[in-house]
């Protein structure tokens, strides 16, 4: 099971990434940071389940930075 999050997170930031670099997906956008949040969150539960813990550490800090970012497009939104 913990191998399918692992592969699932995966696909997600590889997916965004390649979004991003092919100019379909600015880093700035929402699906884009979706993504990243999702992914690198189901990464950090990975990690966490096989005692990697630079590697949680690394995907904590990468899914709460998206997240913020996430957080700074939404109020930034007209109201």
């Amino acid at each position: 099971m913990s191998e399918s999050i692992a592969y699932l997170g995966m696909v997600l930031i590889l997916g965004a990434f390649v979004f991003e670099t092919k100019d379909m997906l600015d880093s700035k956008n929402w699906i884009y940071l979706t993504m990243m949040a999702t992914g690198s969150g189901l990464l950090a539960i990975r990690a966490f389940l096989i005692h990697e813990w630079a590697f949680l550490i690394l995907e904590v800090f990468w899914c709460l930075a998206a997240l913020l970012a996430l957080v700074n497009i939404r109020q930034k939104l007209p109201r």
